[in-house]
């Protein structure tokens, strides 16, 4: 009968704890790069409306005359 030694048994599980830690790695660096390019959209469409903001006439002077 053959009996299988630990060794083998250690490398496979080294092996699938490598592979997890990689695609974890590889997941949490694709969700980042989601995240910066939302952030990079959402701070370019703020500077257009700040610009559109700054054209625009300024009612709140008008009523804070002194």
């Amino acid at each position: 009968m053959f009996t299988p030694s630990a060794q083998p048994e250690a490398e496979i599980l080294e092996v699938y704890r490598t592979t997890d830690q990689f695609y974890q790695e590889a997941n949490y660096r694709e969700a980042h790069d989601r995240h910066c390019e939302w952030y990079r959209s959402c701070a370019l469409q703020h500077q257009q409306e700040l610009q559109k903001m700054r054209g625009d006439i300024n009612l709140f002077k008008w009523f804070c005359r002194r």
